[in-house]
């Protein structure tokens, strides 16, 4: 799915990323609809290397991810460079008050916990790139 354009605009650049197939795939569903151009990576190493090829507009993150590089990581590179623009909706089973904070310290727009309400997740998405 890497057709961009749409009565000649680009569509906004969407990342999915989260270590479980599963929720990859229920996103990818939730947002097929035609408004986004969808990538996904199943951990943060390939995140932020997507990332920097593709400059997303908006990063549907997990937290806990194999590997070195987890959402926090990812999140607070992202902050911190010059594509620090792109919109961070942190989406995990970390619910605790102090994730919550932490997540918002490294700079997420956003912080979703699991279970999630697809629909309301597109929402939050759409609200995140109107501002």
């Amino acid at each position: 799915m890497d057709v961009t354009i749409n009565n000649d605009q680009q569509l906004p650049k969407l990342l999915i990323v989260d270590d479980n197939v599963e929720i990859r795939k229920l996103l990818w569903l939730t947002f097929s609809d035609g408004n986004y151009e969808l990538f996904e990576a199943e951990n943060g190493r390939d995140a932020l290397k997507l990332i920097i090829k593709e400059k997303p507009d908006i990063i549907l993150l997990d937290v806990m991810m194999p590997g070195d590089i987890d959402g926090l990581a990812v999140c607070d590179f992202i902050k911190s460079s010059t594509l620090k623009n792109c919109r961070i909706i942190m989406l995990t089973a970390k619910g605790q008050k102090e994730d919550y904070q932490k997540g918002l310290d490294a700079g997420a727009d956003a912080y979703v916990t699991k279970p999630f309400s697809p629909m309301a997740l597109m929402e939050i998405v759409e609200n995140a790139l109107k501002r």
